[in-house]
């Protein structure tokens, strides 16, 4: 699995809410300048969709996550980003990207992987 861009910014976004989890909102503003990146509303739009984080606006808001950092996984977050956390097509949701999913003699090898990957990424949460 390689993430994207997206993917590593939107999780580094993430660990920052999560720093300043019960402090209050953070600002896209302040949440670019810690990443030094430009574009990080289209990667918030795709959490807040996911609902990994809430906004209110005005002069004090800004993004917070919306639950307790122990309650959201990274591969939640991963999944809201990419859409995916595959190393394969044919590991995708019940082989859904690979139209030879059922008759591949490899598709059992890339499921081993594709399991321990998961694990991890849905194990580890935020805090």
């Amino acid at each position: 699995m390689k993430l994207s861009t997206k993917g590593r910014y939107g999780l580094k976004a993430m660990v920052d809410l999560t720093v300043a989890y019960g402090r209050g909102y953070v600002s896209i503003a302040t949440l670019a300048q810690q990443q030094g990146i430009s574009y990080l509303e289209q990667l918030i739009a795709s959490l807040k969709k996911a609902g990994l984080v809430e906004s209110v606006r005005g002069a004090q808001g800004g993004y917070a996550l919306s639950r307790k950092p122990e309650d959201i996984d990274v591969g939640e977050v991963l999944r809201a980003l990419e859409g995916s956390t595959s190393v394969m097509d044919c590991v995708d949701v019940n082989g859904a990207g690979c139209g030879n999913a059922c008759s591949c003699s490899a598709r059992p090898l890339w499921l081993k992987p594709q399991k321990r990957i998961d694990e991890v990424l849905d194990t580890t949460t935020l805090a």
